[in-house]
């Protein structure tokens, strides 16, 4: 049964294209079984990104996720015999306000997840283009093994404190580096604090997401590589499958070389959300209404989304 448990949609994300409804129903023409939606938190106004900047204030990006919020919960309802959806939000890990910001989210909203990710280092976009990530860089000490060590640092407190069902692109520092495909074993400091992170995903039972994303921008491996998804499998930790699409055409996008990163790193299942009814246990206390429900690989192979 395929899934996606990472989505945008342009009608809520200035940097995605597609209707929420277009984004749904090509997940529905893929045959996947599981879909949630996850657009970007709010953020102060000194964390906007280029595009929001004239488009948008602090007050009415609070509207746009309420928006979305309500539309979510509608397309839901309405989409409900054809596919299971799940309806939360991707945070933002960037300043000491963040955790207030996240905090109040999971407060207003019953929602059914939500994605722990780190795109900023000293406040900085590590993602968005390559010349903000130089500039993090150099505030981190001016290399990559700096900036490797700062973000994984980032991505502990983040870890700490939040505890989120779900960790979003682990190692998505990697995207605008010098060598995007390096192992992190090379930096023996940058390995230990990757260990310590998924150290401590492993013991609170979060999820690691294997999102494809990084295949379309150019990488030869899924986040997060093979050998963090091999050290994370022998602590006994848990995957399952996103495209962290922004927009219909990523709908999916690169699963097939998503799976063989899967078997290369020795994963024999992946989870993904689903209702949570009787007896069964949830996710958490805060997420009383969804489970994990495992697929083996081999049942995932034989699904009819891989011959679409």
């Amino acid at each position: 049964m395929p899934f996606s448990h990472h989505s945008h949609s342009g009608q809520f994300c200035g940097h995605a294209v597609s209707t929420l409804e277009d984004v749904v129903q090509a997940a529905i023409s893929k045959r996947m079984s599981v879909l949630c939606l996850t657009e970007h938190m709010a953020r102060d106004r000194a964390d906007f990104y280029p595009e929001e900047e004239t488009d948008h204030t602090e007050a009415s990006l609070v509207q746009l996720y309420d928006a979305f919020y309500h539309e979510a919960r509608r397309l839901q309802e309405a989409y409900a015999d054809s596919i299971q959806l799940f309806v939360g939000f991707e945070s933002e890990w960037i300043r000491e306000s963040s955790l207030t910001h996240i905090r109040g989210l999971l407060d207003k909203y019953p929602v059914d997840l939500f994605i722990g990710s780190v795109h900023h280092v000293h406040t900085v976009p590590i993602d968005y283009d390559t010349p903000l990530y130089h500039k993090a860089r150099d505030i981190a000490g001016g290399t990559d093994e700096r900036i490797f060590e700062d973000y994984f640092d980032s991505q502990y407190e983040m870890l700490q404190a939040l505890q989120p069902p779900i960790v979003g692109h682990l190692d998505l520092i990697r995207l605008k580096s010098d060598d995007p495909d390096r192992s992190f074993r090379t930096w023996p400091g940058v390995w230990e604090k990757v260990l310590r992170n998924l150290k401590v995903v492993a013991q609170y039972g979060g999820v690691l997401e294997l999102n494809s994303s990084s295949l379309r921008k150019g990488m030869s491996e899924a986040y997060p590589q093979v050998e963090i998804c091999q050290a994370f499998r022998e602590m006994g930790g848990r995957f399952t499958l996103s495209d962290d699409s922004h927009g219909v055409e990523q709908v999916g996008l690169d699963y097939h070389k998503t799976l063989k990163c899967v078997e290369r790193a020795g994963i024999s299942e992946l989870y993904h959300l689903a209702l949570a009814l009787g007896s069964e246990t949830p996710i958490s206390d805060r997420f009383p209404n969804v489970q994990w429900d495992s697929t083996s690989i081999a049942n995932l192979k034989r699904h009819a989304f891989w011959t679409t």
